[in-house]
């Protein structure tokens, strides 16, 4: 038994040895992956296959018109200290987080929130997963704001977003929440486009250094 303990071992070894020169081998520092990420983002941006050329504007002149982005000019707004760019199609209806903190007079909140969603890899130029055309499945998560410090973390508890990726939602999905409102009434929803580098997405692509695309529906759950 001990034996066949040792040999198991030897072959794990074995291959996450082959693994790593295979990885050695491929000859792409981190440095030259984020470096190939910045040119697929900037492409996207100047030749966006699905929705057309980009224009990006600055954070002050994103808040010097009420925190809205001119969808006619296809505006995206730049966030400079994480690098994620994103497009309020639709504000929503209802109250923000920080308006219900302030209403239950809560440090703290938790909300449940729907999320309509699709999902494209940019570097590749596919759709990796959606639940638009999915009527009967819609990603769930649990959202907490904290009033100190303005912090939100949240997790996924149902959906496709859980099923691939885990629990954890990426850092690009919590960005509009300080901008959009959030209501259950259907066709008031806050619906918002991203773009999310790696720093800010799923593990997934965190480990492969991949920017994503979202275009994501936000309705406030029971």
């Amino acid at each position: 038994m001990k034996k066949l303990f040792f040999v198991i071992v030897a072959m794990m070894a074995l291959v996450a040895s082959q693994t790593l020169f295979t990885a050695c081998n491929d000859g792409e520092t981190y440095a030259e992956m984020k470096d190939k990420e910045k040119k697929a983002v900037n492409r996207f941006i100047r030749d966006n296959e699905l929705t057309g050329p980009i224009n990006v504007i600055s954070e002050s002149a994103f808040l010097a018109q009420d925190s809205i982005t001119d969808t006619l000019k296809n505006e995206y707004v730049l966030f400079n200290e994480d690098g994620i760019y994103m497009q309020i199609r639709r504000k929503g209806e209802g109250q923000t987080l920080v308006e219900m903190s302030k209403e239950q007079s809560d440090t703290t909140i938790s909300k449940v929130i729907l999320c309509r969603f699709m999902e494209y890899d940019i570097e590749n130029s596919d759709t990796t997963h959606s639940n638009f055309f999915s009527p009967t499945i819609v990603d769930k998560m649990l959202c907490t704001y904290k009033h100190q410090g303005r912090s939100y973390t949240a997790s996924f508890t149902e959906g496709y977003m859980k099923s691939v990726y885990g629990s954890n939602v990426p850092k690009g999905w919590l960005k509009p929440l300080d901008y959009i409102r959030l209501t259950r009434y259907a066709g008031r929803q806050a619906h918002v486009r991203l773009i999310v580098p790696h720093s800010s997405g799923t593990t997934n692509a965190a480990n492969y250094v991949l920017p994503f695309y979202y275009d994501i529906y936000y309705e406030l759950g029971k």
